[in-house]
């Protein structure tokens, strides 16, 4: 047996409950997200109504709750780093 297969053989598969990935990264990590001016009320129910069709960036924390609303990308990584946020790459 090759030290490939015993390691195969011993893997350890880790379990990660819905609590415990809703609370991964809090009040450390973010993520941006591309989303569309329709979308804005139901993230932003605060904000003013926007023309439709219209290509905005979504500051998020960790467990998705919405942060800030921004028209660049950039601007949204950089509200994340003035907050002390390791902005992620969510796929």
């Amino acid at each position: 047996m090759t030290n490939d297969k015993m390691t195969e053989s011993h893997a350890i598969h880790l379990v990660i409950t819905q609590n415990m990935l809703a609370h991964l990264g809090d009040g450390r990590v973010a993520y941006v997200r591309a989303i569309r001016s329709e979308d804005v009320a139901n993230l932003f129910p605060q904000a003013p109504k926007i023309a439709p069709g219209i290509k905005l960036f979504s500051l998020h924390s960790a467990n998705g709750t919405p942060i800030m609303l921004t028209d660049t990308r950039e601007a949204a990584l950089a509200n994340a780093r003035s907050q002390e946020l390791e902005a992620v790459s969510v796929h």
